[in-house]
């Protein structure tokens, strides 16, 4: 099996069992951030909900959600982002996604050994980088993930 048959056959099991799938409610305590984006070239579209708390002076992201609907390259981005970021500080998510739209920027030439290892799944996009159309399909559970964790940092503390 080629590398590029792997790649191709990691976005389709996250495509075909994907994780995170299926919007959840944040405890009332929680601070959560919510973000609904839309590619209108294509029609895909998610609703992401992030639940952030604080663990030693860090937010850090304590549960990921989502619901969506769209291609395969969408459906599997939003599954990989969700197994990379859950757990960790909203700093470490923040530079995960970095790397994520450094991959779609390098137009099918990769990125660093390092810089790949840190991508674990999602460096399987390498080859929907070579098409234009494609790239924003797979960014935009990426601009969700932004735009929710920006509200959950901003939102108030909840109390009962």
């Amino acid at each position: 099996m080629s590398m590029r048959d792997l790649y191709q056959q990691v976005i389709l099991d996250h495509a075909r069992a994907p994780h995170g799938r299926g919007l959840r409610e944040p405890d009332v305590e929680s601070r959560s951030g919510e973000s609904h984006q839309v590619n209108p070239v294509c029609g895909d579209e998610v609703t992401l909900r992030l639940v952030v708390d604080q663990q030693n002076g860090e937010d850090r992201i304590a549960a990921l959600s989502w619901e969506g609907q769209g291609c395969s390259i969408s459906q599997a981005s939003l599954s990989v982002m969700t197994e990379l970021v859950t757990g960790r500080t909203l700093a470490e998510a923040d530079q995960i996604a970095g790397l994520f739209r450094d991959l779609m920027d390098s137009r099918g030439k990769g990125l660093t050994e390092s810089e790949t290892d840190q991508l674990g799944d999602a460096a399987a996009f390498v080859g929907v980088s070579v098409f234009p159309a494609r790239i924003k399909c797979a960014l935009l559970g990426w601009a969700a993930l932004r735009d929710s964790s920006l509200k959950a940092v901003f939102a108030p503390e909840r109390t009962s």
